[in-house]
């Protein structure tokens, strides 16, 4: 079965199964995928990072796959309802879906409609509706045969065989696939705005939104999935529901003169609507969602490793300005190998008097340190701040420029166990400060120690699957900590614990 695998994610890639298989046996060692690529190239044949990734996770997928495929086989072996050909077709299933649905008739399921029926003895009047055996004479005196106690009337008897004819055509695989792929093809979503005003406020542009389901990108489908949660939009995927009630009619018609032609119509009609489109609508979302979330987590994946892998500016002496408007502008210098050298608070934004006071001393500061690069974080009072160094460098002559930074996470960091232990006698707000001006001196050794979901590089972060999210960003960090590398003499505990 494992040669099957390799097989399978060999021709995905494009590469030899032999080379999948000596990546995967490397993995199942528990060596991570920056070490196979840059130190076992000669084992795996030159397989790049992403390859290896992608390995990673196929060779995961795919024994799920397998997992669940022998738990399928071992319950229906167990019910002895095993056929030759439902074990060919368990045995070809690709997708978790497909053996989900051709599992759908034989799993265990809560007492159905269905399930009462044929414990009312129905199943032989349901065979009759289902198979189109009878063609003459009437179906309500056909199915006084089938009264009982619990069965009052011919009318209840027709009914319940019904549920079982509806609950058989449910639990159709090749049903299930046909419409699956049908909806998908010619679905759309639909919106409707609903619930607070306040909140629909957010989402007015999709007051009268309306997408094919196969044209839907990532980020819109979080964006209305987002509105739904939060009560602002009532989402619905609307079909030709019509034209797949009369496929399926048409589809399981075996003599149009049968006597309960009608009733299995109606059958069909129910089993779409009460079971297999709800059933079907739900997978159509949880697909949209999943899809979105890989391409939305992909897209943090790539801001981060641009991020991280931005050249530093080594060799600077560095002043970072964290700008506030209340409680002034955080200030703090560095040396070229991070260290603090001074911190304060200033206020830029405030009164005339009160910025010539800051532009003063903080113009004794740098030519004190000698200055080199200003490093202003791009939050609040931002622009008011740029415009305060740019004014400042110029009246004062000063041999420095300045550079705007991006702050995110920065207050994450300043309050973190790592900030409080490497700086412990500076206050949080401070702190923040330093690591604006760190991030322009080495980005890749700063950045690590702030959580990659806090520095603010996709949208939709809080949207997306945080299990998977987390996941792949710590794959990123460690990819590029590793292709970067570390000096050892100076690294922080932070990035050596990615190497």
């Amino acid at each position: 079965m494992s040669e099957r695998m390799f097989a399978i994610i060999g021709s995905e890639l494009n590469v030899k199964p032999k080379q999948v298989q000596a990546a995967v046996e490397l993995l199942d060692e528990g060596n991570t995928v920056p070490f196979i690529a840059r130190y076992r190239k000669e084992v795996t044949g030159e397989l790049q990072d992403e390859q290896l990734r992608t390995i990673e996770e196929r060779i995961k997928y795919l024994r799920n796959l397998e997992t669940r495929r022998q738990e399928i086989i071992a319950s229906i072996t167990e019910q002895e309802k095993m056929t030759d050909e439902l074990m060919k077709s368990l045995e070809a299933a690709t997708k978790l879906q497909e053996l989900e649905d051709l599992y759908l008739p034989y799993r265990p399921k809560k007492r159905t409609r269905a399930m009462i029926a044929r414990e009312r003895g129905l199943e032989p009047l349901a065979d009759m509706i289902l198979n189109d055996t009878v063609t003459a004479g009437d179906p309500l005196e056909i199915a006084k045969d089938f009264v009982t106690e619990e069965v009052p009337t011919p009318e209840d008897a027709i009914q319940g065989a019904s549920d079982i004819v509806a609950e058989i055509v449910s639990d159709s695989a090749d049903f299930r696939a046909y419409l699956r792929k049908k909806m998908w093809n010619e679905g759309f979503i639909q919106a409707e705005l609903t619930g607070d005003e306040e909140i629909q406020q957010q989402f007015l542009q999709y007051a009268e939104y309306a997408e094919p389901v196969r044209q839907m990108p990532s980020h819109r489908i979080l964006a209305v999935n987002r509105g739904e949660k939060l009560g602002a939009l009532k989402l619905a995927l609307t079909v030709p529901g019509d034209t797949y009630v009369t496929y399926m009619v048409q589809k399981l018609e075996k003599n149009p003169k049968s006597i309960f032609a009608d009733y299995k119509a109606a059958a069909v009609a129910d089993a779409y609507k009460r079971l297999i489109f709800p059933a079907l609508e739900r997978d159509i979302r949880n697909e949209l969602t999943e899809n979105a979330d890989e391409q939305a987590i992909k897209v943090f994946g790539v801001n981060l490793k641009n991020l991280l892998l931005q050249p530093p500016l080594a060799g600077h002496v560095i002043m970072g300005l964290d700008p506030g408007y209340r409680t002034g502008c955080k200030m703090a210098i560095i040396d070229q190998q991070g260290n603090v050298l001074d911190y304060g608070a200033y206020y830029l934004t405030n009164s005339e008097k009160l910025r010539k006071e800051a532009q003063k001393v903080l113009a004794d500061k740098i030519r004190k340190f000698k200055v080199t690069l200003l490093s202003i974080g791009n939050g609040t009072a931002s622009y008011e701040t740029e415009q305060f160094a740019s004014t400042m460098i110029g009246e004062e002559k000063l041999d420095c420029h300045y550079i705007i930074t991006n702050e995110a996470g920065a207050s994450v960091y300043s309050a973190s166990k790592l900030a409080i232990d490497e700086l412990p006698d500076l206050d949080v707000t401070i702190r923040g400060a330093v690591s604006i001006a760190r991030r322009v001196q080495d980005p890749l050794a700063e950045s690590v120690k702030i959580d990659p979901k806090s520095i603010g590089v996709g949208q939709y972060q809080h949207d997306v699957n945080q299990k998977q999210l987390t996941h792949t960003l710590d794959q990123v960090v460690e990819t590029v900590v590793n292709h970067v590398g570390v000096e050892l003499n100076t690294a922080s505990p932070a990035i050596l614990q990615h190497i």
